[in-house]
């Protein structure tokens, strides 16, 4: 594999697609426009490319995402997708332990990865004279397994106290995973991202190299560039660095989503070395990209976004009856959690925050919500969304995210069009059918000594 240097010359494309779209609300001084240009094309490896340019300012964000999170595993091996995150920077063919942070911290950038139940994004933001140097380093871990023993086992171990952390030593870290277990009580949505840390004890060197053999493939990755490029260069460089690696043994795929349904309300009693009582409401609901997710977002705002919000309100003007609180949807490839979470100010009992959290609820099933409080729901919303796009790193990580979870990139032009087709009576209509009693979880939690 060559360093960084020259540009080759391209080949001829597989294919190509240039996607630029304009949408609006449909109302005259409310309308919004999106207009991401990008250039889409494949190699014969079978990885994605996308190139986007913004010149605005002399540096590009590099975006490598693999289809491949906590759900590719299966019951008895989990937590491989996190920990390759990790393990990804310990060294590759040409790059010793060590030599990746180095690199990118010397050019004048910077670097990070994340791990989600569906996809592993590994990213650097640097000077655009330096992007040959993040294509080179991003290819050569793509390119072979190059994790030793002695890094498994010592990644192995920063997992273990990560999770210690961010779990175990956390006051409520142990909340979400029984949750997620609760919620999704078969199938691969059901263990955490972090995973089981017995199953990584008993894990060996083939488990992690037939991970990496079947994930860590081009014909399974989207390659981002998003900032001050040439795009023709920018296509050569990608082509130099990329071309060599040959696909994947066998087409990916990716395994059967499995799941069953909560089944009739579900409830649960934690205890832990915690400041304060605390409640959580979890509901299943549809997967990111659905006409639920977008309009299920409305409502938590509705609820809790701001001093406004209806909860604000009862929970914390009126009566005091918690010190914190938040309702919050997150969109996975396969399903949603809608989540409610309080702790419970003194004088005050999780029965009674529930309950008012749930008249709330009946209240937006009853009646329509306010033309205000909707109004302001989707400002938020839209002021989220361009701050998401507002940096060359927030472009290619929705650009990388929609292709590998959606197969379709100009979703990032054409989601505020979905966010804007939610109506007053679709709100109304959605927390009926899926708000309800049998298809949630509450978890209590309450401190060690609670009698």
């Amino acid at each position: 594999m060559p360093v960084p240097g020259g540009i080759a010359q391209a080949d001829s494309m597989k294919y190509r697609n240039v996607h630029s779209s304009k949408v609006g609300s449909g109302k005259a001084g409310n309308r919004v426009t999106v207009n991401v240009t990008f250039t889409q094309f494949k190699l014969e490896n079978g990885l994605t490319v996308i190139l986007r340019k913004d010149s605005s300012a002399p540096v590009v964000a590099v975006d490598v995402c693999y289809h491949v999170g906590s759900k590719n595993e299966k019951k008895g091996k989990t937590g491989f997708a996190h920990l390759f995150e990790h393990l990804m920077f310990e060294g590759s063919e040409h790059v010793k332990k060590g030599e990746f942070d180095r690199y990118i911290s010397l050019a004048g950038g910077y670097n990070n990865a994340y791990t989600t139940e569906d996809v592993t994004n590994y990213y650097e933001v640097l000077p655009s004279n330096q992007l040959a140097l993040a294509l080179w380093l991003e290819s050569d871990r793509m390119l072979k397994f190059g994790v030793t023993e002695e890094a498994f086992s010592t990644q192995r171990e920063v997992v273990k106290e990560e999770k210690r952390w961010r779990v175990d030593n956390r006051p409520y870290g142990n909340t979400m995973e029984r949750l997620q277990q609760l919620v999704f009580p078969a199938g691969q949505y059901h263990w955490p991202v972090i995973g089981s840390m017995e199953d990584l004890d008993a894990a060996g060197m083939n488990d992690v190299r037939e991970f990496y053999e079947r994930y860590y493939v081009p014909d399974n990755a989207v390659l981002v560039l998003s900032g001050n490029i040439n795009e023709g260069e920018a296509e050569n460089l990608v082509r130099r660095y990329f071309s060599d690696i040959p696909p994947g043994p066998k087409p990916v795929g990716q395994l059967a989503f499995e799941d069953r349904p909560i089944d009739g309300e579900v409830t649960d009693t934690l205890k832990g070395d915690v400041p304060a009582p605390a409640v959580f409401a979890a509901y299943k609901v549809p997967p990111e990209g659905s006409h639920e997710y977008y309009e299920l977002g409305n409502v938590a705002k509705i609820l809790s976004d701001g001093n406004s919000s209806r909860l604000y309100k009862r929970l914390v003007y009126d009566i005091q009856a918690v010190s914190e609180f938040e309702v919050s949807i997150e969109g996975m490839e396969k399903a949603g959690i809608f989540l409610f979470s309080a702790f419970v100010a003194p004088g005050h009992s999780e029965e009674e925050v529930l309950a008012i959290f749930d008249e709330e609820i009946a209240k937006i099933k009853g009646s329509m919500v306010t033309p205000y409080e909707f109004e302001k729901s989707r400002n938020s919303t839209l002021f989220s969304y361009a701050g998401r796009l507002s940096a060359n790193s927030g472009v290619a990580d929705a650009l990388a995210h929609y292709q590998s979870i959606f197969n379709d990139a100009g979703m990032i032009n054409s989601e505020v069009g979905r966010e804007l087709a939610v109506t007053r009576e679709s709100l109304r209509g959605v927390a009926s059918d899926l708000l309800v009693k049998e298809n949630r979880v509450v978890i209590t939690y309450y401190p060690s000594d609670h009698a």
